[in-house]
């Protein structure tokens, strides 16, 4: 709709739509970076308890089936962290593709004047986007967690050959 058919507020009403778009998009960034500290606050849990198991001297049967577990729920966490990663950058960009339409009928336009100074068109990018290197933590906790679950996997199957090998003797046990 334009300003003709609006009428006499169309401005006014403008900038108070601005104004909650762009508050909106920061608290969608707040919860990005709540959900990030909860993901990452899991992740470090799984590995705290190897660690404590490892320190205690668990026994080697329940070493092995603590890792399968941890790696299977760590790879798990760790795919649905970047999937809600993605979820959390495609709605900001979103919001601000639409920020950026309403700027363009207000007097100035400064998210994207600040957006020009930080990636001109030519020269040095001045700014790395924060949302283009948090996505490469749930994919390096991903391969952490694959390694801990290829290890013990290996493990098990190794074991499974030979009956007097304490985790074939566990998962016997389980299984049966």
């Amino acid at each position: 709709m334009n300003r003709d058919e609006y009428g006499d507020n169309y401005q006014a009403h403008l900038l108070e739509q601005y104004k909650l778009y762009v508050e909106m998009a920061d608290r969608i960034s707040q919860r990005r970076d709540q959900s990030n500290r909860f993901y990452a606050g899991l992740v470090s849990a799984i590995i705290a308890l190897l660690v404590v198991m490892g320190r205690i001297g668990v026994s080697e049967s329940t070493w092995v089936i603590a890792l399968l577990f941890a790696g299977l729920l760590g790879a798990s966490l760790s795919v649905i962290w970047f999937i809600n990663l993605g979820s959390y950058r495609a709605l900001n960009s979103a919001k601000f593709r639409v920020i950026n339409e309403m700027e363009s009928q207000l007097p100035y336009a400064g998210y994207s004047e600040e957006w020009a100074y930080l990636r001109p068109p030519q020269g040095p990018v001045r700014y790395l986007q924060l949302t283009r290197i948090e996505r490469y933590v749930p994919l390096l906790t991903l391969a952490l967690f694959l390694g801990i679950l290829a290890y013990s996997i290996y493990s098990i199957i190794n074991d499974l050959g030979n009956a007097a090998e304490p985790t074939a003797y566990l998962i016997r046990e389980v299984v049966h």
